[in-house]
């Protein structure tokens, strides 16, 4: 197995091949999904009614899929990656039908509820079985293929969609996921070989349960601050209040817990530690990004949808073309080194951002977001990678669903925040000029500025290279943790 990154050959025809193959559809699926609505939700909310809750089929998904990540992830260190893929490829081809022949908003919304639960396993067991197939070495070249599937579907998704509602039916968005669905199972079942060392683990149902109770009050305050009501009402401060309490005593709960579904050193051990909170940062990032560059190139600059999308999909163009060469920089400089430096390219387009006015172009738009792109695929997947190999096989699942944890929690603190500055700039108009649009709009640009320059501190907090498995004092690792570095023909797969 090559040690040199210049000289990895992923090979989709070789045995790991085959499995990215497998897993880089079922990301695939969750790409597809986040992308392919944005196009369909005035005919969606047309046929069905109910225009101001649309914005629901977004949260809710984000909801669901955020409070079941770190329980897949336990569950993937107790029963494998392969059965905990599986389940969640079943909920999110169960979403898709139920989502297809939805007969009011409201049902629609539920099934969408369903279909995160299934989109909560797709992409961190995606990205902890590369980390377990690839070495450090190998992992960025893995990742930029994983990325570029995102940046595919950024592409695609939002004319599929306009395609799909204008010439056929909305409902064909969702009944598209079903072959994409059944495909993606019968190569993961063909393709990848899971052998596990079976190990009597209990699973922790009570931290699970209150995990996901107390989650879901914090992030459907932060969704519904500002919108359903105000953040100062007394069911804004109750729902937050009783969120807190939640997990506060999730807290005691895994301290006594003999298997947490949540273990409390994940956030105690500084590349963990550091690695969440770049996740979490750039969740937010990507999340302005993606919701206000294209309103500011439609709403401001005039644009037609097309060239909207084409404005922020760079930002999925630059992130794998970059991610791809990334092992060159962290295994010669380190990981701390090569996340700094691609979090001065995240300021730097943030910054570039502010420039934007009613007079830019949408090319300029897509530079900017070209650099941010570039950037964060310096940021995520080294900083990732960092955190998957300081820990072995059984606490890998863990560490990546508590990784795209934090990154859920971003985007949605990231709604929260940059939806309220939009209103209070605007005060409620339903049809803004372009000049108030852009001055509103401007305070997400300064705003994500000021996460960018966060996003350096917490890069620079990552250390220089990757603990291995079980050399910091107090950390857990089990007898079937395995070296991120051993060769895949001698792992139990």
């Amino acid at each position: 197995m090559a040690t040199n990154a210049a000289k990895v050959d992923i090979g989709f025809r070789s045995e790991r091949g085959r499995i990215l193959m497998s897993i880089m559809l079922t990301m695939g699926l969750v790409a597809l999904d986040s992308t392919i609505i944005s196009t369909s939700v005035y005919t969606i909310a047309g046929d069905l009614g109910g225009f101001a809750q649309f914005p629901w089929l977004f949260s809710i998904y984000l909801l669901t899929q955020a409070i079941s990540v770190p329980i897949y992830g336990k569950l993937a260190d107790i029963f494998g990656r392969k059965p905990v893929m599986l389940l969640g490829i079943a909920l999110f081809t169960l979403g898709s039908v139920l989502c297809g022949f939805a007969w009011s908003m409201p049902a629609l919304i539920a099934f969408r509820a369903v279909q995160g639960l299934g989109g909560g396993a797709l992409q961190p067991m995606s990205l902890t079985i590369a980390g377990d197939i690839y070495t450090a070495t190998e992992r960025p070249k893995a990742q930029a293929y994983l990325a570029s599937v995102w940046a595919i579907a950024s592409v695609i998704g939002p004319t599929v969609g306009g395609l799909f509602s204008e010439y056929l039916s909305w409902r064909w968005i969702f009944f598209i996921n079903i072959p994409l669905c059944l495909l993606a199972a019968v190569m993961l079942i063909r393709n990848f070989e899971e052998k596990l060392v079976r190990v009597q683990r209990s699973i922790d149902y009570t931290g699970a349960a209150i995990l996901a109770a107390g989650t879901t009050l914090i992030i459907l305050g932060l969704l519904s601050g500002g919108h359903e009501w105000a953040w100062g009402s007394p069911a804004s401060l109750g729902i937050f209040a009783a969120g807190g309490i939640l997990l506060f005593l999730f807290v005691l709960v895994e301290r006594r817990a003999t298997e947490p579904v949540l273990p409390l050193w994940v956030f105690t051990r500084r590349v963990l530690a550091a690695s969440s909170l770049v996740s979490l940062l750039v969740g937010a990032i990507v999340l302005g990004l993606t919701t206000y560059i294209p309103t500011f190139a439609q709403g401001v600059l005039g644009t037609g949808a097309v060239a909207a999308g084409f404005a922020v999909a760079t930002v999925t163009i630059g992130w794998p073309l970059v991610a791809g060469q990334a092992g060159r920089l962290y295994m010669r400089f380190g990981f701390r080194v090569t996340a700094t430096a691609g979090s001065l390219f995240v300021v730097a387009g943030a910054a570039l951002t502010l420039t934007l006015s009613i007079e830019s172009a949408v090319w300029q738009a897509a530079i900017f977001c070209f650099v941010i792109g570039c950037g964060l695929g310096l940021v995520a997947s080294p900083t990732l990678i960092a955190a998957q190999s300081s820990v072995g096989w059984s606490e890998r699942g863990v560490v990546t669903s508590t990784n795209m944890f934090a990154r859920s929690i971003g985007s949605a603190v990231g709604v929260a925040l940059f939806g309220a500055l939009v209103n209070t700039r605007l005060g409620g108009a339903d049809n803004p000029d372009p000049a108030a649009l852009a001055g509103a709009i401007h305070l997400v640009f300064l705003a994500a500025l000021g996460a960018a320059v966060m996003l350096v501190l917490a890069s620079a907090a990552m250390p220089k290279f990757a603990p291995k498995p079980g050399s910091v004092p107090g950390t857990p690792i089990s007898a079937s943790a395995q070296d991120p570095s051993t060769p895949v023909s001698d792992r139990s797969y």
